[in-house]
């Protein structure tokens, strides 16, 4: 009925429809009860009880157009006592409609927040007022359905919301992961600038990047890590082992434990884990 139909976890549209009409034709006792589903704005007639014919099946019904579309256009019951000879309605559709012998109809527009979404029938093969007992009936159907279909709509809105939010996290995960690692490299590549000026320029980046990404607004002055310290803590927090922070580091594995150690007591950390994690909450790492 509409893009949220699409989802793979909603039911089928058509099966509460074809539902509720089985419904309709056992309290109505008429006999014929039909319907369809509207597709931008078009009336597709899908599911039908009593019929003798398949002239209808399929049948596309354009808005105002007919019984159906008259009633999509308008969002309210339409009826005709005898299809043949109204005047209240065009006859596009004549051949289907009278070759199955329909001659009273009645057709209500299944609406949902001010649009039609489908369209249920009722007909009679014999002329005369179909009454309001039967209209009564139809329009309690069409209000079922409609809530249904609301319900279907609400809970398909947030789990398009739930998955949006879903992407956004994981993007966000990889960008941050992304930073990491570009602070990480940073601080490796401002030990080999031998420029001081410009070592401790980079320097100021790295902390600022550590912040923006932990979002810590300024560095906790309590715990102050020196420069050796917070390089190892930085690629330990990427997953590195001591060996492998040595390497990028370009020192021997007994310097970085020796760094890590000294950052894990400034912290009052316990494992590395932990310290990485108290580095964050300072904005010390991102």
């Amino acid at each position: 009925m509409n893009s949220a139909s699409d989802g793979l976890l909603r039911p089928s549209d058509g099966d509460a429809l074809r539902a509720e009409l089985r419904g309709l034709a056992a309290l109505s006792k008429l006999p014929v009860v039909f319907g369809g589903e509207v597709h931008a704005g078009t009336l597709v007639l899908s599911e039908f009880v009593g019929t003798r014919t398949n002239g209808m099946r399929g049948l596309a019904v354009a808005p105002s157009s007919g019984l159906g579309g008259s009633a999509v256009a308008t969002g309210k019951p339409r009826s005709v006592a005898d299809y043949r000879s109204a005047s209240t309605i065009t006859h596009h559709y004549d051949a289907p409609v009278l070759g199955e012998g329909l001659r009273a109809v009645v057709a209500v527009p299944v609406v949902v927040k001010g649009e039609a979404r489908a369209v249920i029938y009722v007909a009679n093969r014999d002329s005369g007022v179909i009454g309001d007992r039967v209209a009564d009936e139809m329009v309690q159907a069409g209000r079922r359905l409609a809530t249904e279909l609301a319900i279907r709509d609400e809970v398909d809105r947030r789990l398009r919301l739930s998955f949006a939010r879903d992407a956004m996290a994981s993007a966000n995960t990889v960008v941050t992961e992304q930073l990491r690692d570009l602070h990480a490299e940073l601080r490796g590549i401002t030990q080999s600038v031998s420029d001081a000026s410009a070592r401790s320029r980079l320097r100021d980046v790295t902390e600022k990047l550590a912040r923006l990404v932990s979002g810590v607004a300024a560095a906790d002055d309590a715990v102050s890590l020196a420069p050796r310290e917070l390089d190892v803590l930085a690629h330990v927090a990427l997953g590195c082992t001591n060996l492998e922070t040595a390497q990028r580091l370009s020192v021997g594995p007994e310097t970085v434990k020796s760094y890590l150690r000294s950052a894990m007591t400034k912290l009052g950390a316990h494992n590395r884990h932990e310290a990485v994690v108290r580095a964050r909450r300072l904005g010390l790492l991102p």
